[in-house]
């Protein structure tokens, strides 16, 4: 019943909350305008980042209290947020925020995990009879890694009205369902408290979107979507737990894959905004807003559905 406490409790803080900030962001104009390059035809507002770090942190110190996994979520993903905000305020005002900048910003938010002990410490396989721990400096190499990595990826895919808030639903959903099997309660109520969040923030987010989560909100989702995997399934990783998060992610990795190589060829910036996400491809198809985010709704449960069903199986 507490994992059910904590998944209501976000909910509604982002219900209530995203009203608040969406008429606050209208009144000064923080809006993201319309471009060749995005979907949207209106501005929308871009304040719904702080709704969701708001409802997540709040949730995580009601349930668990003030601890590591707290303070790296809490110092993290706030420099996210502020980051972020800084980046949705050039986009108000028409302009592109440096990508070098935001880019050394991630790095220096992707080693905060390590400094709360919170590290991907080795790796096993088939089990952990046979661990190859890492040294400290290896173990925050391959964090930092994969954090930076989740945290772009995740603002790589919100370009469509609700596709980057349902797939974190989905995969944090998958995460909670990892870290009830493996017993690590804490990560559990991190997982239900973000799905939580996001289930609510797709009332206001799903096609028409009366609100964008901006990179704030993207990068934040990124960042504790990383957290919760190594804390919850990579910290001491079996070759069969390395499946769980990388298939719960499987939609923005693979996108990333994708847009990356055609970048590489194409001789583009790697990153550099452009029109090449699976997301924009689907709508070139034919198929509408809503048509592209169920799709790819349908993906994202297929790879977590199918990454529980190999850890009961092979467990």
């Amino acid at each position: 019943m507490s994992y059910l406490y904590a998944l209501a409790l976000s909910f509604l803080l982002v219900l209530v909350t995203v009203p608040v900030v969406r008429k606050f962001a209208l009144k000064i104009g923080f809006v993201d305008r319309p471009t060749k390059r995005k979907v949207h035809s209106q501005p929308i507002p871009l304040s719904g980042g702080v709704a969701l770090y708001g409802a997540v942190i709040v949730t995580v110190w009601a349930f668990l209290g003030s601890g590591p996994l707290l303070g790296a979520l809490a110092l993290g993903g706030g420099c996210l947020v502020a980051v972020g905000l800084v980046d949705d305020a050039f986009k108000a005002y028409g302009k592109e925020f440096p990508v070098w900048p935001r880019l050394i910003a991630y790095l220096g938010v992707s080693l905060i995990p390590t400094a709360f002990g919170i590290t991907i410490a080795g790796i096993s396989a088939p089990s952990r009879s046979a661990m190859i721990l890492f040294s400290p400096g290896w173990a925050a190499f391959f964090t930092l890694l994969w954090v930076f990595a989740l945290i772009n990826m995740l603002n790589f895919i919100d370009g469509v009205d609700g596709l980057a808030s349902g797939v974190t639903a989905i995969s944090s959903l998958t995460l909670f369902a990892a870290s009830l099997i493996f017993a690590h309660n804490d990560t559990a109520f991190v997982a239900v408290a973000l799905s939580g969040a996001c289930l609510a923030f797709l009332a206001y987010n799903f096609h028409p979107a009366r609100i964008f989560m901006g990179d704030a909100g993207a990068t934040f989702l990124g960042y504790t979507l990383a957290v919760t995997a190594v804390d919850g399934t990579l910290k001491g990783a079996t070759l069969l737990s390395l499946t769980v998060p990388l298939l719960a992610l499987g939609v923005p990795i693979l996108d990333t894959m994708i847009v990356f190589s055609r970048r590489l060829l194409e001789g583009k910036s790697l990153h550099r905004a452009d029109n090449l996400h699976t997301h924009h491809s689907l709508m070139k198809w034919g198929l509408t807003q809503v048509q592209t985010v169920s799709f790819l709704y349908l993906i994202a449960a297929v790879f977590s559905l199918l990454s529980i069903v190999v850890l009961l199986i092979l467990r």
